[in-house]
């Protein structure tokens, strides 16, 4: 679980509360500040905002189910801007396979000519080389292409 603190930024075109990403979980439980808007998601090439909801979680596709589903389900770019009039606490959960669980597609996923697009690795493998990198680099599920 993390809780993300965002203080108030009188320039906030100037930074981000947390630079764009995708997650190397398998989802993400979100529970948003319910007066302050700060997350975005990339949606045909252009940042959205989302917006909070009253009583309602945000759940992320991360990259662990991006592998598990052959690419069907594609783990969500998003990032986190701060406000110049106020503050906002996020509260994130995150859904982790153990570290050495084998991930690697369904085998109903990868037949009929549907060849796996990601070689098999351990959350432990993948978690590691997700941390040694910048964030905003591409998508570290590329460097476990087949």
């Amino acid at each position: 679980m993390a809780i993300n603190y965002y203080p108030q930024c009188p320039e906030p075109e100037l930074t981000y509360g947390l630079q764009a990403h995708t997650d190397p979980n398998a989802l993400t439980i979100l529970l948003q500040d319910q007066n302050v808007a700060g997350l975005q998601v990339l949606k045909d090439g252009k940042w959205i905002r989302v917006d909070p909801h009253p009583n309602a979680f945000v759940i992320n596709i991360g990259d662990q189910l991006q592998a598990l589903s052959n690419g069907r389900y594609k783990s969500v770019w998003h990032r986190a801007v701060v406000n110049s009039d106020n503050e906002r606490i996020s509260v994130a959960s995150f859904l982790c396979p153990c570290n050495s669980a084998v991930i690697s597609p369904a085998m109903k996923l990868t037949v009929e000519g549907s060849p796996a697009i990601y070689r098999s690795f351990t959350y432990d493998e993948y978690y590691k080389k997700f941390w040694s990198r910048n964030l905003d680099q591409e998508h570290c599920l590329e460097l476990f292409k087949s």
